[in-house]
């Protein structure tokens, strides 16, 4: 991550405020209230794999969903809920509007942010794309409306090898952005000619290689799951790189009985779900300025709880946390999002 965008990032965090400790009989209350809340005003709840396990049990309990940003994109434009509560980071939430324009869109708080959007200003991005023309644009999920708009294609890790080896058949070169790890990734599995925004995720670039190979040791027998967004020293010495629904569906059909687990702490909640008798370890991280209060888990997402769920919900313009997307803008980046939803599809089985 440049220099600039570090210095944006800690400025973000600096300001971001925590969620208040909830006693027992406070989360209780919530819970209930947002139950009722959300059944009053025709809204379903999507939540990604990082938010806190209590937001992502309560997604499910009142038949919303608990997924990576594909399928949440998918799940609110498919489900006929007249209102999206999206419990996430923004982008999230851009892109549910986006896809879901007829639809009323709110977030627990705006200020949930991501340092890869963060870290890809529309008209620097914009100045990169206009220097390389002969380059598809292919922009990760976790971007704005507006980086989006500029895109030829929309991914997420789920599908970017797949689609990077699609355009490299095709002999088209690539423009990658945000992510660099999760960009030099899908270069060397496909060897396509791929140039890369410099971007990374302040939670994934923090796990480190010679951490990663003392915990091995202290567990041996255990398998490594590894997001693509991790640096490349890590992502070496993983026995799976995947994204977040494949590292799950990993933990699952793996028979290793112990898991260590670079990406984000939230998704221990789905991995026990799915696999109880499994033991998962957080891979470790060493930080170094704004950074290091993420460790393994993303400051941001952590801003999703309780409190602020239930008071988007009990008004009516949900304490201002309403998203809104130009409709011009919304036009444009709907196409690499179609894209993307398209050729997702296909890989279905």
């Amino acid at each position: 991550m440049t220099a600039q965008a570090q210095e944006i990032v800690r400025a973000h965090l600096a300001g971001a405020n925590e969620q208040t400790e909830l006693t027992d009989d406070q989360r209780s209350l919530y819970r209930q209230r947002i139950k009722e809340r959300l059944q009053a005003r025709d809204a379903v709840m999507v939540a990604h794999y990082y938010t806190d396990p209590e937001i992502q049990a309560l997604a499910e309990e009142t038949g919303g969903c608990v997924a990576d940003s594909l399928e949440m994109a998918r799940f609110g434009r498919d489900h006929p809920a007249s209102t999206l509560i999206v419990a996430g980071v923004r982008f999230m939430g851009e892109t549910a509007k986006i896809l879901s324009p007829e639809k009323r869109v709110f977030m627990p708080t705006l200020e949930a942010t991501c340092s890869l959007d963060i870290g890809c200003p529309e008209d620097e991005f914009a100045a990169f794309c206009d220097q390389h023309p002969d380059r598809t644009v292919v922009v990760y999920a976790n971007t704005s409306a507006a980086v989006k708009a500029r895109a030829d294609w929309v991914v997420t890790s789920s599908i970017a090898v797949e689609l990077i080896e699609y355009l490299d058949q095709r002999n088209e070169k690539i423009l990658w952005a945000p992510d660099k790890h999760l960009g030099n990734y899908v270069r060397s599995k496909t060897g396509a000619d791929v140039l890369c925004w410099d971007g990374a995720c302040i939670v994934h670039e923090e796990f480190k290689a010679q951490g990663l190979e003392d915990l091995k040791a202290a567990y041996p027998g255990s398998a490594v799951l590894v997001h693509p967004e991790s640096p490349a020293s890590v992502v070496e010495m993983a026995d799976v790189v995947g994204s977040t629904s494949q590292l799950i569906k990993a933990a699952q059909d793996m028979d290793n009985q112990t898991f260590i687990v670079a990406t984000d702490k939230g998704i221990f909640y789905k991995m026990q779900q799915l696999a109880p008798h499994k033991t998962f370890v957080e891979a470790p991280t060493a930080g170094s300025g704004a950074a290091c209060r993420s460790c393994a888990h993303c400051p941001w997402m952590a801003m999703n709880g309780l409190e602020n769920t239930l008071a988007v919900l009990e008004d009516d313009n949900g304490c201002g946390q309403e998203i809104f997307v130009d409709p011009t803008l919304a036009a444009k980046a709907m196409k690499p999002l179609d894209r993307m939803l398209e050729f997702g599809a296909r890989l279905k089985p």
